[in-house]
């Protein structure tokens, strides 16, 4: 049985980036990162806005920025906006070579399924053991059944140009497209003159990915723009829960020790983005002086039940963006939205809405019917309150 004073279990986002964190603001605290497969951070591209992040945070990614544009746009049938906030973007690929670069190999542990995760030990598949004093389970998403969701899933394809595209500057949103199973929009990321991830993306009532649909028509919008020759040189797929209700204290029952990422309920509600609480959380744990699995535990389930409490308003959005709205329009209530200025979008995303600005969010003749509006705000989720 080795030891270790920290062990991460997954090596994702979140696990990644509190790998990162203790090792470079807490050297004394000795760290094991453990990830089932052989690759850190899977296939993934995580984005945040520039407001989503404090300082901390973005000193703390901003070695694994791959990309970074001075504004970005959004398209809608009746309304086109280009907004000054910056957005950048992480790849997988880089996460990846950063981890490995700053942790010493004997802070890594790949390869190997996790069989069992405890107070103090975890077992894997080739019948190790680690133990320390304090555990971490960073593994990605578990059980939701008791949350109200909806879902947001997508597949990207990244393309390679054989000349500039000229397009300077993301698309986050383009629904000018058909809207079909839920709300549907185009985003796509240009990440040098030749190269952009283009992903088709659907906020829709169930989970399933039709992958051979959205394929073909990702081609189909490509072929559309008038886009230099192109080919496809990666391709990822994605489903993101969107929180609707539900108590997210259900993720914690039984769990002991401190969960991160999606399976401790740190995601924004609407978007999914899960990178800005993942490195607030990464920040806050290098802060600790006590690591044991039950001081973490406790400090972070305080934390999930927290911002649960504190976005509140963005599951009642997203109930009427589900239940108040016919699938094929949903659309407007995003189209509606981006009516607003700038800063207070910039808020939103970062889930730092003002009561002020709640107000101005559902000012106005809201784009869904009344009734049915009405019946989302108070919708109940399993007698609990939502």
């Amino acid at each position: 049985m080795t030891k270790s004073s920290v062990i991460i279990v997954g090596g994702g986002l979140a696990g990644c980036l509190a790998a990162l964190a203790l090792r470079r603001a807490r050297p004394d605290v000795d760290l094991l990162l453990i990830e089932a497969d052989i690759r850190l951070g899977g296939d993934h591209v995580w984005s945040f806005f520039d407001s989503d992040l404090g300082p901390e945070e973005h000193a703390l990614v901003a070695e694994l920025v791959v990309a970074s544009w001075r504004g970005h746009r959004v398209a809608f049938p009746k309304r086109r906006r280009t907004l000054a906030c910056g957005y950048n973007s992480v790849r997988s690929a880089r996460l990846d070579d950063l981890v490995r670069q700053i942790l010493p190999r004997s802070s890594l542990r790949l390869g190997v399924p996790v069989t069992s995760v405890g107070a103090n030990t975890v077992s894997l598949a080739d019948g190790t053991s680690f133990h320390a004093p304090g555990v971490i389970d960073a593994r990605g998403a578990a059980d939701m059944a008791g949350l109200d969701l909806g879902w947001q899933k997508f597949v990207g394809r990244t393309y390679r140009f054989a000349h500039p595209h000229g397009v300077p500057l993301p698309m986050i949103m383009d629904a000018t497209v058909d809207q079909r199973d839920g709300y549907r929009f185009v985003y796509c990321l240009p990440f040098s003159a030749t190269e952009m991830l283009v992903e088709d993306t659907y906020y829709a009532d169930d989970p399933e990915l039709d992958e051979g649909g959205i394929g073909a028509r990702i081609s189909a919008y490509m072929a559309a723009q008038n886009w230099p020759e192109h080919a496809a040189i990666a391709e990822e797929r994605g489903i993101l829960p969107v929180a609707m209700g539900g108590d997210v204290g259900c993720l914690w029952k039984g769990a002991e020790v401190a969960l991160l990422g999606l399976r401790g309920g740190f995601f924004h509600p609407t978007t999914g983005y899960s990178l800005p609480d993942a490195a607030r959380n990464a920040v806050l744990l290098t802060q600790q002086t006590d690591m044991t699995s039950a001081s973490l535990r406790a400090l972070f389930r305080k934390e999930a039940e927290q911002r649960w409490r504190d976005r509140a308003f963005y599951r009642l959005l997203n109930r009427m963006l589900f239940r108040a709205a016919e699938p094929e329009g949903r659309y407007r209530v995003l189209e509606h939205f981006y009516r607003l200025d700038e800063a207070l979008i910039g808020r939103f995303y970062a889930g730092r809405s003002t009561l002020l600005d709640k107000a101005r969010i559902l000012s106005g003749r809201p784009p869904v019917p009344l009734g049915r509006a009405a019946a989302a705000m108070f919708y109940r989720t399993e007698g609990r309150a939502a």
